[in-house]
């Protein structure tokens, strides 16, 4: 029962802003501000308070990164062999594991562990949430560059243009922010403090709802097979080595929640633009999106008691 009162709202917050896509309660302006609100003010405040004022463990940062990114990079093998046992390009096979390794941990792994695990997982969230996109951009896109031998440049010049972005990405500049102004010593301001919590506190609410409209868009559809397999690994074969490798590394109960909780977050919409970016598999990453997102309805429930 305590495990459905820290899943149940966050779904049903999901739920709303699917049927308010779905009964067009929203429109399509509405949803861009819900979603700018959450992505570009609400969630990066939540992000540089949650650096500034939390308290972090005291867990050297490289065995939690081990035990998540180990777990990342196991999965993307993975995914890559069975890319190619199926016989598909290998353009196809780098899409197929950044949709089975990219979760939606910005948008639902947020609000859910911040719920599971309270406060004090934030330190550890944040630490995670520091690399992610940047490292699976990177990888992603180095990858493809080789596999497609297409290389008109310099690596440099490859990745300069995402390098360029992330820089201007308001979840990596709240991020950022809160890392020097936590170095500066200096706190916050009570005033700043309480004005900056209550921003913090809508972004949950308000990417759970952008989350809910997102989905309306992404259907089911595209080769079956690979929308089963890659919503597999992301929800079944990540967490468990996930949950692995951090008992083999000791890390201390909220970290290990933190670590197991993101890596069984279904696949996020990054992967679904990463796909279309490239014109590959574009409708098995969409359909793995929405399927992914509904089948963790079931799983996160499970995952949640394990950590717990």
């Amino acid at each position: 029962m305590a495990t459905m009162l820290i899943v149940a709202p966050v779904f049903a917050l999901i739920t709303a802003g699917y049927a308010s896509a779905l009964f067009r309660f929203v429109s399509e302006g509405a949803h861009k501000g819900i979603s700018e609100f959450a992505f570009s003010i609400a969630i990066p405040a939540l992000l540089f308070r949650t650096i500034v004022v939390s308290e972090f463990p005291d867990v050297s940062p490289w065995r939690m990164w081990g035990a998540y990114y180990g777990a990342l990079a196991l999965t993307w093998i993975a995914a890559l062999l069975i890319s190619a046992m199926r016989r598909g390009a290998s353009e196809d096979g780098v899409v197929f594991a950044i949709g089975s390794v990219y979760g939606n941990i910005v948008m639902l792994g947020i609000p859910l562990v911040l719920s599971a695990l309270g406060n004090e997982a934030a330190g550890p969230m944040s630490l995670i949430l520091s690399v992610n996109t940047p490292l699976l951009w990177l990888c992603g896109i180095l990858q493809m560059e080789l596999v497609s031998r297409k290389r008109t440049g310099s690596t440099l010049a490859v990745i300069r243009p995402v390098l360029a972005d992330l820089a201007r990405n308001p979840l990596m500049l709240g991020i950022g922010f809160g890392v020097v102004w936590r170095f500066t010593g200096l706190g916050l301001n009570p005033v700043v403090d309480k004005t900056v919590e209550l921003l913090a506190q809508a972004g949950s609410p308000a990417a759970l709802i952008a989350l809910g409209i997102t989905l309306f868009r992404f259907e089911v559809k595209g080769e079956m097979l690979s929308v089963v397999v890659m919503s597999a690994l992301k929800l079944l074969a990540m967490p468990a080595v996930a949950f692995v490798l951090a008992k083999l590394l000791n890390l201390p109960p909220i970290v290990t929640g933190v670590v197991v909780l993101f890596a069984a977050m279904p696949t996020g919409a990054n992967a679904y633009i990463f796909a279309v970016q490239y014109q590959r598999l574009v409708n098995p990453v969409s359909g793995a999106v929405a399927l992914g997102t509904l089948l963790a309805a079931v799983t996160l429930p499970v995952v949640v008691m394990v950590v717990k």
